[in-house]
């Protein structure tokens, strides 16, 4: 039979589509506030929101003969007809925030508007009203939701750790605090003050306040109008980049969103200017007609779907072109190439290369290394074809065989890319990139593994700033730094200084190996799972000399000296050869001397 549910029933049916965890409750409180006309917002959670969240604000407030109509789902002051849809302003507009929210938690609300003498206070649990009366409070709004799930204990065992619920909080009151600049926002997470923003309008000055990165004081400031889209924000020089989009917010119409669309533009605007797979920081802020955008696409409200994709990707693929040529994204040679500690030492042999590789070359490892990747050699096969056929290059799966690196002897380098030696049987060459991806790896894994570290003491110690949310799970990553070799310990509020680093890094290898470690931590990775570890590594061979950086005879010695003792010496982390054998035979047929 059809039977029609209870409103109890129904209600948390409903509030499970609205309220999947504590950022669910928070979001929808703060966007409320922001509608009321608020200057002033201040959130407060306890164990990541779990137990305890107040969002108070000195916004319009609610009349008291309307307190328990706001409640009731669908109850909304921010749309009355179905054309209001095309035009919305307002954040909120659906009317089921305070309705679901009170079915799942234990709520009160306490408002009072600028013209009424007294203020109501109603308390609600599971959904059924246990207090509403008058009461003396200052002007605007204060919500405090305790309890959460308490009626529904099974979507209790879904949720997440205590810090992992209050990063997801922490991320959305840092990005709500940036779309609203003349807002003043304070975060509290157990009874710490995380941050407080002036609320003077100054979207850089919120950036810094939020961030506390002190990179940022060097992004560049855009603001333009173009196709009826007004552009404005901050973005990176190219010399500033992640290894992931995790530091590109959007804001369309004040409203936080997620957008493939604006990231093409990004991309665009960014094209010819970045190494392929870094991404740079953005903080863009997109203002248009409401007619133009339709964000009732998703319970959120982060997905946003443009009635003209190509318009927005162009203003914001131009509007980046044209901040990037002006006077103050101009950068010099020496941000992407020159180590400022090598640097007249660099300008006096003209040489520019992205790493010092001859600290690491000279510290050789003399213990076996375990790793199980298996390796390939590729070489010149002998072939039938008639002699006015190029040979065909083939790869030989060689194995871990033994390989006598003592008997190579160095005759040069070409193109500045591949080292050339010979033994008395074959000639060689070697790709030093490659080569270089392959020691580090194998270094970095062994010392991740080994109960003993070999650190190495640093004469001026690295500061590491941190966004807030990763500071909050800083137990999920800081142990696994610390068992690669770094000494890293807290530094302020969202700092940390490292004084050791591992024995085979240089500086600067250790400082972006940590930036790009944090980075993916921010993704979420399980960074007690070895391929995670393994993957995030593997970026990290990045900082291996390049191609085309010139070596000296000592240092291609040295890189040599330390391939042989890899236990893959074949081919880099990647799959790539690290070098190719030609015997005189193989040579021979190329000149068709045979």
């Amino acid at each position: 039979m059809i039977k029609v549910l209870s409103k109890n029933v129904s209600d948390k049916i409903a509030a499970g589509e609205v309220i999947e965890r504590p950022i669910s409750i928070v979001k929808e409180l703060v966007e409320n506030s922001i509608d009321s006309g608020a200057t002033n917002i201040a959130i407060e959670i306890k164990n990541g929101g779990k137990t305890f969240i107040r969002v108070t604000d000195n916004g319009c407030g609610i009349p008291g003969d309307e307190v328990e109509t706001a409640f009731l789902r669908h109850a909304t002051s921010k749309i009355e007809a179905a054309s209001d849809l095309e035009t919305i302003n307002s954040l909120g507009f659906r009317g089921e925030a305070l309705a679901s929210i009170a079915a799942v938690t234990r709520t009160t609300l306490i408002t009072k508007t600028i013209d009424s003498k007294t203020g109501r206070r109603i308390t609600i649990y599971g959904g059924e009203t246990i207090e509403n009366k008058a009461i003396g409070c200052p002007d605007g709004t204060t919500i405090i939701v305790t309890d959460l799930f308490y009626n529904t204990p099974a979507r209790r065992d879904f949720l997440k750790a205590d810090s992992a619920e209050s990063s997801m909080i922490i991320d959305f009151a840092s990005e709500i605090s940036l779309a609203y600049p003349d807002i003043k926002f304070q975060l509290i997470n157990n009874g710490n003050i995380l941050f407080a923003t002036s609320g003077d309008g100054d979207m850089k000055n919120a950036i810094m306040t939020v961030y506390k990165q002190r990179e940022y004081e060097d992004l560049v400031s855009l603001d333009n109008e173009l196709e009826g889209y007004h552009v404005k924000g901050c973005i990176s020089r190219p010399s500033l980049s992640r290894t992931t989009r995790r530091d590109q917010i959007f804001f369309v119409n004040g409203r936080v969103v997620n957008s493939k669309t604006i990231e093409k533009g990004v991309t665009e605007g960014y094209k010819e200017r970045l190494f392929e797979g870094r991404y740079p920081v953005v903080f863009l802020y997109i203002t248009t007609d409401p007619a133009f955008v339709d964000v009732n696409i998703h319970p959120n409200k982060r997905e946003v779907r443009f009635h003209d994709d190509k318009g927005v990707i162009n203003a914001v693929s131009k509007s980046i072109v044209n901040a990037l040529g002006t006077n103050s994204a101009v950068i010099e040679v020496k941000d992407y190439f020159v180590n400022k500690d090598k640097k007249e030492e660099r300008k006096k042999d003209k040489e520019e290369r992205q790493v010092d590789i001859k600290q690491i070359l000279s510290n050789k490892r003399k213990d076996e290394i375990h790793d199980t990747s298996a390796g390939i050699v590729e070489r010149i096969k002998e072939t039938t074809e008639p002699a006015n056929v190029k040979p065909e290059i083939r790869i030989e799966n060689a194995g871990l065989k033994p390989f006598d690196f003592n008997e190579l002897k160095i005759t040069g380098c070409i193109f500045d890319t591949y080292i050339t030696a010979v033994d008395k049987d074959d000639f060689y060459m070697i790709d030093q990139h490659a080569a270089h991806e392959r020691i580090f790896y194998e270094k970095l894994v062994s010392e991740y593994i080994a109960e003993e570290k070999t650190r190495q003491p640093i004469l001026t110690p690295i500061l590491i700033d941190v966004p807030l949310s990763i500071k909050e799970d800083q137990y999920s990553w800081l142990d696994s730094l610390r068992e690669m070799g770094y000494s890293i310990e807290e530094f302020g509020p969202n700092s940390f200084i490292i004084k050791e680093i591992p024995a085979f890094m240089d500086i600067s290898e250790a400082e972006d190996f940590v930036k790009i470690y944090v980075e993916n931590v921010r993704e979420g990775d399980n960074l007690s799972n070895t391929i995670v570890i393994n993957k995030l590594i593997t970026k990290s061979c990045k900082s291996a000399v390049k191609a085309h950086d010139h070596l000296s005879e000592m240092e291609m010695q040295a890189l040599i000296d330390e391939l042989k003792l890899c236990r893959n010496p074949f081919s880099c982390p990647h799959g790539r050869p690290t070098f190719v054998k030609f015997s005189m035979y193989d040579i021979e047929r190329l000149f068709k001397r045979v």
